[in-house]
């Protein structure tokens, strides 16, 4: 299956706190977007890896995605290096997608920028013919993503662009919740952690709301950028 867009997070509920508006607009365009879970989130304070599972799936469909995979690479521990990288590199070549985002290139979490390095050295080596990739005992074809972004996550990054997603925030916010085990819950029994306060489930709205004020909508997510970015013509800017 060739994907429009392929999203990489380090953990389950990366992609839907960082992009998850987004991919709701791409998908209401009728586009084809996937994920990749590198990890499960085993090490998370709340919740399981078993739970987490189940959560990404009730937010995969929330989000409509074409498909949702797992790497379970080492929560926490996976390193850039070329067992890993080569394992994106065949979910790059498998889906052959024409735009990646990826996790924050600087976070609070180790695993973000590590995620967000790892990805990003993958699509350029998906690219070179020489390196050889098979799936399901067939040799696979190199593929180089036109497009890498990297979705703003914990620190407030100034993005290179941002996209209007008036209209998706409520899917968004639907499929954050569906990590029911990590975020806000007044009966849950669970340690506390950064992302399970109230002011944390309130802050994805109210980012939304200020990237979405700075360019006249009601809500948008932000992006930074491998490259220029480039519009056809002054009209296309909002």
């Amino acid at each position: 299956m060739k994907l429009d867009i392929l999203v990489f997070g380090a953990h389950p509920d990366d992609v839907e706190l960082g992009c998850g508006a987004t991919i709701a607009k791409e998908v209401s365009l009728g586009k084809k977007v996937g994920v990749v879970d590198l990890t499960r989130g085993e090490l998370g304070s709340r919740g399981s890896a078993e739970i987490r599972d189940q959560e990404a799936l009730k937010a995969a469909k929330i989000l409509g995605l074409s498909v949702r995979e797992n790497l379970n690479f080492d929560d926490a521990f996976f390193v850039n290096d070329k067992t890993h990288q080569l394992e994106i590199v065949k979910m790059i070549r498998k889906y052959q997608p024409n735009i990646v985002l990826c996790n924050a290139k600087d976070d609070r979490h180790i695993d973000h920028p590590k995620g967000s390095k790892l990805v990003s050295d993958a699509c350029f080596l998906s690219g070179l013919s020489k390196i050889e990739t098979e799936q399901d005992g067939k040799q696979q074809v190199h593929w180089r993503p036109k497009q890498v972004h990297h979705y703003i996550q914990w620190k407030n990054s100034t993005p290179d662009f941002v996209v209007n997603v008036s209209g998706f925030m409520e899917v968004k916010i639907k499929a954050v919740m569906a990590y029911r085990s990590q975020f806000y819950d007044p009966t849950s029994k669970e340690p506390e952690t950064p992302i399970s306060s109230k002011n944390f489930t309130d802050s994805v709205q109210y980012r939304a709301r200020d990237l979405g004020r700075l360019i006249g909508v009601e809500f948008a997510e932000g992006y930074t950028s491998e490259r220029s970015v480039a519009i056809e013509d002054l009209d296309k800017l909002i």
